[in-house]
């Protein structure tokens, strides 16, 4: 495989339905660890999740009104332009015939990195894009034994690895985790409240940002 040196560009997807500060504190983490650029991209239709709430075009809103104001985490919405299931092996491809050898992260919780046999053509993930997994410090994911012998021989611990080659490569990087649920927000707002300090402050400066989350007053 070629060699490279470029600043790697990390990709951190998911439905963001609606994104948290939980998305952003480990994205931001991962953007300093790898001294990366980090694109976050938003699904259009998760294939292992229900649909999201929200439309496409209020996620985008939302993400917009989270990202203000810094560069180190930027917005991609090619998932939201193309039809069809969001297979992030697509999105890869399309990424390394745009960025050439540059070296690409796939950022990955943990548990979803478990779980990673179960994705459409995983294996060709790691030809595609390094792995970034996202985990909590001294605590590791228990693979399966077939996930396992993939990964076998693939793991570096150090950033700098990465950059000498634009795929194949697994790092565990551990952040700092935000125990905030999408879910919990979502019906927080159902009912009528304001899940302050689990989502960027600037949401709340536009009551039509978040309401598709709300129930509609009787």
């Amino acid at each position: 495989m070629p060699q490279t040196s470029a600043r790697p560009l990390a990709i951190f997807g998911g439905t963001f339905d609606p994104v948290h500060l939980g998305h952003l504190s480990v994205a931001w983490e991962a953007a300093e660890l790898l001294d990366a650029e980090v694109r976050l991209l938003p699904a259009s239709v998760p294939p292992h999740r229900v649909p999201p709430i929200a439309t496409a075009g209020q996620r985008v809103a939302i993400l917009r009104a989270a990202l203000h104001g810094q560069s180190r985490l930027m917005l991609d919405t090619r998932e939201l332009d193309r039809s069809g299931p969001s297979f992030t092996i697509d999105t890869l491809h399309e990424l390394r015939a745009e960025q050439g050898e540059r070296p690409l992260v796939l950022l990955l919780g943990a548990d979803a990195f478990a779980g990673l046999a179960s994705w459409h053509r995983w294996r060709e993930l790691f030809g595609a894009a390094h792995l970034g997994v996202l985990s909590r410090p001294g605590v590791s994911a228990v693979l399966s034994d077939e996930l396992e012998r993939e990964v076998a021989g693939r793991r570096v611990a150090g950033a700098s690895a990465l950059r000498a080659l634009p795929a194949g490569k697994v790092i565990e990087l551990a952040v700092t985790p935000l125990e905030i649920s999408a879910t919990r927000i979502r019906e927080l707002l159902a009912a009528g409240r304001d899940p302050r300090y689990l989502l960027p402050a600037g949401l709340f400066d536009d009551p039509a940002l978040l309401a598709a989350y709300r129930s509609p007053v009787a």
